[in-house]
């Protein structure tokens, strides 16, 4: 009972210094503001904007101040969103897009739009519409890269005032209608039957040059070997024209003599069974010629 009569008679004789430590206390945790390194927060005074606190440690006026807004400054990205557009050349495309973006500056974000998902969500889309709509189907799908810097920087430009960038923008894919892709598959399939073509017109004609290459070198090859054995053949005769113009008669002789010869021999060394008659004619000019032989050797 001392005891606690004692606290009650210091608590009322420092009810005010109590009453002041306790406000001091309750200051500086409701004067505190630590704020995560993924956040941004805004801070109201009386309604209107008083100040945006970064990552760390944060002091505000209590009672006075009060944290509005906790915004993420984390990338985010739009759910996939599909939109139909018409483009230049009237052909009806399914376009279906993927947006990143991310919040800079919250004081604008939250104090100008609401629903910041719907409000990029609805501009990408008629941004898409627009700028298909001044392209032709081809250049869609063969610049896809180029429209997705344009629809990006279009989104970009739009959202600025937001406190909003843009990070990435895709387009994930390009549907066509069902007539449509019957169509193309027609144009692809008569475009393969026209290369197939050419190349099997390619081939044959590389075939006709090939073999009229091997036909131009074996005429080649046998105009050759007629001028050489030409040449040959002039060669001998003119060297029996000299020998008859030198040694007379006799050397002509000899010359046949030896030619006489050398198909006897080339007879003899058949490989045959056959049996060879010879006139007697024929064996006395043999004779002769072995005679000439002899008689030169």
């Amino acid at each position: 009972m001392d005891i606690q009569q004692e606290l009650l008679t210091f608590a009322g004789e420092n009810a005010v210094i109590i009453a002041v430590a306790l406000f001091v206390i309750v200051s500086i945790l409701l004067g505190v503001r630590i704020v995560p390194q993924s956040e941004k927060f805004v801070v109201e005074r009386f309604g209107r904007l008083r100040s945006v606190l970064g990552p760390g440690i944060n002091l505000i006026v209590p009672f006075l101040d009060k944290v509005a807004h906790k915004i993420s400054i984390l990338e985010r990205q739009l759910p996939n969103a599909n939109q139909d557009a018409i483009t230049r050349d009237n052909v009806l495309v399914q376009i279906e897009t993927s947006v990143f973006y991310r919040i800079l500056q919250p004081e604008k974000t939250v104090y100008r739009i609401r629903d910041v998902d719907a409000a990029i969500s609805t501009t990408v889309a008629g941004i898409v519409r627009a700028e298909i709509g001044m392209m032709e189907l081809d250049e869609v799908q063969s610049n896809r890269s180029e429209v997705i810097a344009k629809i990006k920087s279009q989104v970009a430009d739009a959202v600025n005032d937001w406190g909003i960038e843009v990070t990435r923008a895709e387009i994930l894919d390009v549907d066509l209608d069902a007539q449509t892709r019957e169509a193309m598959m027609q144009q692809l399939n008569a475009e393969r039957a026209r290369r197939a073509q050419v190349t099997e017109a390619e081939g044959k004609r590389r075939a006709v040059e090939l073999a009229a290459d091997a036909e131009l070198y074996a005429a080649e090859q046998t105009a050759k070997a007629r001028r050489i054995a030409a040449d040959a053949e002039a060669y001998a005769t003119g060297v029996a024209a000299q020998a008859i113009a030198e040694n007379g008669l006799e050397a002509a002789q000899y010359q046949v003599a030896l030619k006489q010869v050398e198909a006897l021999s080339s007879l003899g060394k058949g490989g045959g069974t056959q049996t060879i008659v010879v006139p007697a004619s024929a064996m006395d000019a043999f004779g002769e010629a072995f005679k000439m032989l002899k008689g030169r050797g």
